[in-house]
């Protein structure tokens, strides 16, 4: 299995590949408008998909794989030993789909059993979360879920009243994030669910970038652009990155604005100044 950056995971260019959506397999007459609409598009054959419609969805991929980018295109695969799983691999040999989405990820074994895929590994079971760290050790990029958490952890809600995530959910987000920059590999945001909430997403996705996160999924095409929106630098923080640079650059400056600066903050204007373009 690779473990090199790529495209996919927007490694190289923070802004190429930050809005992720995913799509029914068992919904062909959409792959063309979520390729067109976000930076990378995941073709659901897991829980996107009726159990009854599985065979129906690994035909109509294997029919459009010929029409698909395969440097865009992720396919979400059933979680490792189950009967489906094999049928999806059957399904994707010999369509040039390398790159895939492991659900249910539960240790690096479970990758290992996958090589010569490029995987994203999907922490989203109290064991996954567990071994965070082992899992991104091993993935190409890992992604965290909520819903699938709270079933297993026998909950009732990913969220508070409010909207905002529960204390044990936000433990689960924070623990595969820094699993994966300890391994460094890329960390997808989970989606959000409330498609009509376009500004608690905004909220959501802001934080998403702060935190180091490399992209967020999208459930609908409209959640695209309020991703790739939050993942793009405000003017001022842009202003500050430059500010920051250009002194260190010009004057081996320790302090601006009022801010001693040193190399973790100069990665950090680094990297805000090529999210920004």
């Amino acid at each position: 299995m690779s473990r090199e950056r790529s495209d996919v995971t927007g490694e190289e260019s923070p802004t190429k590949t930050v809005a992720w959506l995913f799509c029914p397999a068992d919904r062909p007459e959409r792959y063309a408008k979520a390729a067109a609409a976000a930076d990378a598009v995941i073709l659901d054959l897991e829980d996107g998909v009726a159990p009854e419609r599985r065979d129906e969805a690994r035909a109509a991929l294997r029919a459009r794989a010929p029409g698909l980018d395969p440097a865009t295109t992720i396919v979400r695969i059933n979680p490792h030993g189950t009967p489906e799983q094999a049928r999806d691999l059957s399904a994707l040999e010999g369509t040039g789909l390398a790159r895939i989405m492991l659900a249910k990820t539960e240790s690096a074994d479970q990758l290992a059993a996958l090589a010569g895929l490029e995987v994203v590994a999907l922490c989203e079971t109290p064991l996954g979360v567990a071994r965070a760290d082992e899992i991104a050790a091993a993935a190409a990029a890992v992604m965290w879920g909520a819903e699938d958490l709270m079933a297993g952890l026998g909950g009732m809600s990913s969220r508070a009243p409010d909207g905002s995530w529960l204390d044990v959910v936000r433990y689960a987000r924070s623990r595969v994030l820094i699993a994966a920059g300890a391994a460094g590999v890329p960390a997808l945001d989970a989606v959000y669910p409330a498609l009509e909430d376009l500004d608690g997403l905004r909220v959501e996705a802001a934080d998403a970038a702060r935190s180091g996160f490399a992209g967020k999924v999208a459930l609908h095409p409209r959640q695209v652009p309020v991703i790739r929106e939050a993942f793009r630098p405000d003017e001022v923080r842009v202003a500050w990155a430059r500010a920051v640079l250009d002194a260190a650059a010009h004057s081996g400056a320790q302090r601006v604005g009022g801010e001693m600066i040193d190399e973790p903050l100069l990665r950090q204007a680094r990297r805000v100044l090529a999210a920004a373009g």
